[in-house]
């Protein structure tokens, strides 16, 4: 509502992600990109179409086919500038300027053509600002596309270098736990984005809140990232809990806790019992005290499931946030008093990498497609530096 200012706690935190205009009205500080119009009409006719400026949609006229050299060199070039000037213009409306979140998917041509070539620009344009992605990688049965393994592959060559902290998501690990913990037999994207969406609103709580032990963004990469490529992490949720079931448990700190570590609620396709983590942070919303938090990670210390490198004994992060997990209207997830999302950063993350450089392989042997790439101004040479760089990754894991 305009004028209420005791929205979200507080005028400061609530101004994060909203800019209030001359009217009272609160407008995200937000971009929407895309190289075709089809998705982003979606957004300018949906029940939230009165929340955007337009000018923060933009897309383009004809799509990237799924070729990742088109979105980041032909077709992704014209669009580019205006992008960037539209974030500028959010830049310069900010009082103190952070950082990036960065959405996008790898396996198609505009979220990895295009996705790269807005990070580069960015690094370029506001050099030390953290960037922050969540990038949904392709699953290990579910494909989208032939030419997934090549678009993937070159464009985490630039993820490597322009973001700070990825968090990997594929839309099969997604799916699983819509059917399995909330019973939805056919999930839909937009089922999938609303789970997604909590994991992200529980990391930016906050910023967007106050709270005990809270927790800021270059907080989570000075904790999670122990060198520079090793940036990509898993992330979870618990509890995940349809609204019919939530009327008959509540879950305690310690079992959400155990939950959120089980492999069947990790966000990406990967058993963290087939790796050592490297690091950990946990952030607790809602009904949630420290002592609670102790104690669970106290036990989780003590499975033999759970192993860390040598090296960093016990890197638990913890941040408590007493703002209760909020529920979108009519969606699948139960209203509860507390929750916990977890970010961790884990060595078998790489089964996400070698499964995709495997596939990649098996086409790149032949040459297949890449005569797609090469027409729309790609060199060869772009694939193989990629994939040695994909390869010194799997090794550094």
């Amino acid at each position: 509502t305009s004028g209420d200012k005791t929205i979200g706690g507080g005028d400061d935190a609530f101004n994060t992600f909203f800019s209030e205009t001359g009217a009272g009205k609160y407008v995200p500080r937000a971009v929407f990109v895309d190289l075709e119009p089809t998705v982003i009409d979606e957004v300018r006719t949906s029940a939230y179409r009165q929340l955007f400026h337009p000018e923060q949609l933009i897309s383009g006229k004809e799509d990237a086919a799924n070729n990742f050299a088109r979105g980041h060199y032909t077709i992704g070039k014209e669009i580019v500038d205006l992008c960037l000037d539209r974030i500028r213009k959010l830049a310069d409306n900010c009082t103190g300027l952070q950082g990036f979140l960065v959405f996008n998917a790898v396996g198609g041509g505009t979220g990895s053509g295009l996705g790269s070539l807005l990070l580069e620009r960015l690094s370029v344009d506001y050099g030390k600002k953290s960037k922050l992605g969540f990038t949904v990688y392709p699953s290990p049965q579910v494909s989208t596309s032939v030419v997934e393994p090549y678009n993937s592959v070159l464009s985490t060559h630039s993820l490597l270098e322009h973001t700070d902290v990825s968090i990997l998501l594929d839309n099969e690990a997604i799916y699983d736990i819509c059917r399995r913990s909330l019973d939805i037999e056919r999930p839909t994207y937009t089922n999938l984005n609303r789970l997604v969406s909590q994991v992200i609103s529980s990391l930016t709580t906050s910023l967007r809140f106050d709270g005990a032990l809270n927790v800021d963004v270059t907080e989570f990469q000075t904790n999670l990232v122990p060198y520079p490529r090793i940036h990509f992490m898993l992330s979870s949720y618990a509890p995940v809990i349809s609204a019919e079931k939530a009327y008959h448990e509540q879950l305690s700190v310690s079992e959400i806790t155990n939950s959120a570590f089980e492999p069947s609620s990790m966000m990406a396709k990967c058993d963290p019992r087939h790796g050592k983590y490297m690091a950990c942070c946990l952030m607790y919303r809602g009904d949630v005290v420290p002592k609670d938090v102790n104690a669970a990670v106290a036990t989780i210390k003590t499975k033999r499931t759970i192993q860390f490198v040598d090296w960093c004994p016990t890197g638990f992060k913890c941040g408590i946030n007493y703002q209760p997990p909020t529920v979108v209207p009519g969606g699948d997830l139960a209203k509860v008093q507390r929750a916990v999302c977890m970010i961790s950063n884990s060595t078998s993350v790489v089964e996400v990498f070698s499964r995709i450089d495997h596939k990649f392989d098996l086409m790149y042997a032949k040459r297949a497609f890449v005569h797609w790439y090469v027409g729309e101004g790609m060199e060869e040479g772009e694939f193989s530096e990629a994939r040695e760089d994909l390869a010194a990754l799997e090794k550094d894991y």
